[in-house]
């Protein structure tokens, strides 16, 4: 070969004047859940849209002009442009708003942060299900034409690519971005330049560049400090997505949330809500309070006016999955910022304090730094709130602020291209803008069994094309012989799709449990081994390359996968990404998920499953918790939380057994003449019918809109009104309560009556020590119930009323009460501070019981 330098040129094409909105297409993540606009791209040059990653802006910068030239002149293709971008330019100008959006205005502005998004593989900036969540987020916010922005950062590299060797050990690559080839632009200044803001980084000025991606209607803003001017190590902050030592992600979530607000300020964005996606992005919280002190506030007003607006959801009870900082680094990075805020490190060590931990903890910040939190499920909004009743010492976990909102997943992105045509002729057209009416749904028993088999079907095939493909490709890597490589692929076969697939693809962090499966090889080999009920297990994802236990589990699957028990049984699929998913998720026969109760936050992939007429088979743990009933899926009845865990996963991996064996297995091959099962197919439309509607982003937002973000605006102009009279008269009176409480006390005066008939009422006297504050600084309250296990949140509270002062100078209260029920009763008495401006009525987190 002759030694020679190469030199490097790119020719781009021109777009003809009929192709010239490609560019804009190009530019819009619209796309990235609009399949016929991707065809387009796709239609100019196959090959190529597959080597360019399916990124419409690359594709339009490497096509041949000829291609061009060619679709120019095609009436089927301008067509089909014509279409879509009619699609496009009605779904922009519409400015109509549903449900509980309808009560937003254009003022009322949400802005999102968090540290991924996972829009499409087009934009890199993602690692898994949170980011797939966010980018569900922000599309169903554009769907609902909500006044949204987001924020985010801008990796050059992102999130790792993984390959497997021919031991199944994970190799982690990274790739470049070419940001010219992403949906992103450069946001520009009143003078036309790029717009830069600063932030400080341990004594050292470093610059953050802002970008915009466009998803339909919202605005996604993007922080990049891959700039000339910051020095090598600055230039790095955002390289890699999960990255880096603890130096590195400080510094990452220093520029999410400081940066990010400092972009919004200068953009003249002023949200009236702010919401942090987990506790990356919880520095945005100091970073508005500074603003508010520079303006004038003391530290306590300015926590309560940014804390009034903001809300915070956490999405894992791991305890990976929550950032802290050792206090030392704390000092280190915020000094600075303390002095400017005119307070010493003490005070900020408190907000992101934690009982028995000497760090500082990002979720803590994020939770005395918001009135609104919530968890992702109805189980994880209990275990959040145990997780977080430190924050509310004194009050019952059941009554804490900690919500719930159950994530859902876009409809449009993960519902395959199949059922749309289906969906009209038998749902109506329409049934898009129908997707909470449960009525709709019904009609999908309308659909002729053999009709809705066959779409299951071509969709399975459509999978085994892939998964042989990657497969090939990842053998042939690393060089086993084309007979092994037909061995293991010989029930992925397209051409007679007759096998029961049953796919596992996520994080394999270890309370996922990816090998509980193989607990005990021989019952499993005993499922897998009739020729005449042929079974594919499909296992994907990728473990953090710093989870050496998640990556074990990798490898183990691989290692069984090669038995020859196991040989063409298992398959493991190397580097899984968005199109995989999408694969898996609507051409597998059943969704399996055993994670740990009650680890399994939420859970998303089992909903995109679902909407695809996938059976889950799944621990009743997150979503799946809420979502199953009997006849649309099969449920794993969690073992009690304190069984030793070998226990656990022996006794749940024998109900995975059993259920596989007894109900999964036969339904699936209990055919009918026709060669379909009928009682799988009435399963399947069930999964649809009864899980689409209510597990859709749509749903989620919605929720968000009405429970978290019109309170939240609602509660930041009370505090923020005629200058911030509201927050300033509120962080007194907390100051003046948290001071009194030590001193504040109960004293029953005269107690009820122990029996009473029927309609009688009991009367109770209580004399209360107050210390110091009034009486309309507390609240008394009777809980009256059952004395049966009954929790205080499901009991029923009567206030106890103020009668006057005795001799002592104690506040007198009293109740009479006629019981509506009979049997024998409990009745409690508690205080608890009340004031008419906090967002929750216990959110100072102090009670007293008699």
């Amino acid at each position: 070969m002759v030694n020679a330098s190469v030199l490097h040129v790119e020719v781009n094409p021109e777009l003809p004047a009929s192709l010239g909105r490609l560019r804009e297409l190009a530019g819009n993540l619209w796309y990235s859940w609009d399949r016929p606009t991707r065809s387009l791209f796709s239609r100019l040059h196959p090959a190529l849209w597959n080597a360019v990653g399916h990124s419409p802006r690359a594709m339009l910068k490497r096509v041949d002009e000829s291609r061009l030239d060619a679709a120019a002149e095609d009436s089927m293709y301008l067509n089909s442009l014509y279409r879509v971008l009619s699609a496009y330019d009605l779904y922009h100008q519409d400015d109509r708003r549903h449900g509980a959006a309808a009560q937003l205005g254009s003022e009322d502005v949400i802005a999102y942060f968090c540290a991924e998004f996972g829009f499409h593989a087009s934009l890199p900036i993602y690692s898994g299900g949170l980011g797939i969540l966010a980018g569900d987020h922000c599309k169903a916010a554009s769907d609902a034409n909500l006044p949204f922005v987001a924020i985010g950062l801008l990796y050059r590299q992102g999130y790792f690519s993984q390959q497997l060797d021919k031991d199944g050990i994970q190799h982690a690559n990274y790739n470049n971005s070419d940001f010219e080839d992403l949906p992103v632009d450069p946001v520009l200044d009143a003078t036309g330049a790029p717009l830069v803001v600063s932030v400080l980084l341990a004594e050292r000025q470093v610059r953050v560049k802002v970008w915009l991606a466009r998803a339909g209607r919202i605005r996604l803003f993007l922080l990049d400090t891959d700039l000339p001017e910051n020095s090598d190590h600055d230039r790095a902050i955002a390289h890699r997505l999960y990255g880096g030592d603890r130096s590195t992600r400080i510094e990452q979530e220093m520029v999410l949330g400081i940066a990010g607000a400092r972009a919004l300020a200068a953009l003249g964005i002023k949200p009236a809500v702010w919401h942090i996606n987990e506790g990356h992005a919880a520095f945005l919280v100091l970073e508005r309070m500074r603003a508010l002190i520079k303006a004038g506030l003391d530290f306590e007003t300015a926590l309560e006016a940014v804390a009034g607006n903001t809300v915070f959801t956490t999405h894992t009870p791991v305890p990976a999955g929550h950032d802290h900082f050792d206090l030392t680094m704390m000092a280190h990075y915020f000094t600075p910022y303390m002095s400017e805020m005119g307070v010493d490190m003490h005070r900020l060590v408190d907000l992101g304090a934690t009982a028995g931990q000497n760090d500082f903890n990002m979720t803590a910040l994020a939770v005395r730094g918001s009135r609104f939190q919530n968890g992702v499920s109805r189980i994880h909004g209990d275990v959040s709130a145990e997780i977080l009743q430190q924050f509310w010492p004194e009050v019952p976990v059941k009554e804490n602020p900690v919500s719930y909102v159950t994530n859902g997943v876009h409809v449009p992105t993960f519902l395959a291209p199949q059922w749309y045509e289906v969906f009209d002729r038998y749902l109506g057209f329409g049934w898009q803008q129908r997707i909470y009416d449960k009525e709709t749904w019904a009609k999908i028993d309308e659909i002729p069994d053999h009709f809705f088999w066959s779409i299951r079907q071509d969709l399975k095939v459509q999978l085994m094309h892939l998964v042989r493909h990657r497969v090939t490709v990842q053998c042939r890597r690393n060089q086993v012989s084309d007979s092994h490589i037909e061995r293991m692929l010989r029930l992925a076969d397209p051409t007679n799709p007759r096998a029961l697939v049953i796919g596992f693809a996520r994080r394999f962090a270890t309370y996922k449990r990816g090998t509980l499966l193989f607990s005990d090889l021989k019952r499993l080999h005993e499922l897998v081994s009739n020729p005449e009920r042929p079974v594919l297990f499909i296992f994907s994802g990728k473990a953090h390359p710093a989870d050496l236990p998640g990556q074990e589990f990798i490898r183990e699957i691989y290692r069984i996968s090669q038995l020859p028990e196991f040989l063409g049984h298992v398959l493991l699929v190397e580097g899984y990404d968005l199109r995989l998913a999408r694969r898996l998720v609507s051409g597998s026969d059943v969704w399996l998920n055993n994670p740990i109760y009650p680890l399994e936050a939420s859970g998303t992939s089992g909903m995109k499953a679902a909407m695809n007429g996938v059976l889950n088979l799944s621990v009743l743990d997150g979503w799946w918790g809420e979502g199953y009933e009997p006849g649309n899926g099969w449920a794993v009845v969690p073992s009690p939380e304190s069984m030793d865990p070998e226990k656990r996963d022996r006794e749940e991996s024998e109900t995975l057994y059993e259920l596989i064996q007894d109900q999964v297995v036969p339904t699936f091959f209990r055919a009918n003449a026709q060669g379909y099962s009928p009682d799988w197919v009435k399963m399947a439309k069930s999964s649809i019918r009864t899980l689409l509607p209510t597990f859709s982003s749509a749903r989620m937002v919605d929720e968000y809109v009405s429970k978290f973000y019109l309170s939240g605006i609602k509660q930041g102009r009370r505090l923020s009104d005629d200058q911030f009279r509201g927050a300033k008269q509120l962080a007194e009176w907390k100051t003046k309560v948290r001071q009194a409480w030590g001193g504040v006390g109960l004293r029953l005066l005269a107690a009820p009556q122990r029996r009473i008939g029927f309609g009688d009422a009991v009367t109770v006297s209580v004399a209360a020590s107050l210390n110091g504050l009034q009486p309309e600084d507390v609240k008394l309250e009777l809980i009256l119930s059952r004395g049966l296990g009954e929790t205080v949140a499901t009991s029923t509270a009567y206030a106890l009323s103020p009668t006057g002062t005795n001799e002592g100078g104690e506040q007198l209260y009293e109740l009479s009460l006629a019981p509506e029920l009979c049997g024998k009763l409990e009745m409690r008495v508690r205080i608890y501070p009340q004031h008419e401006l906090l967002s929750h009525p216990m959110e100072t987190g102090l009670m007293k019981w008699l």
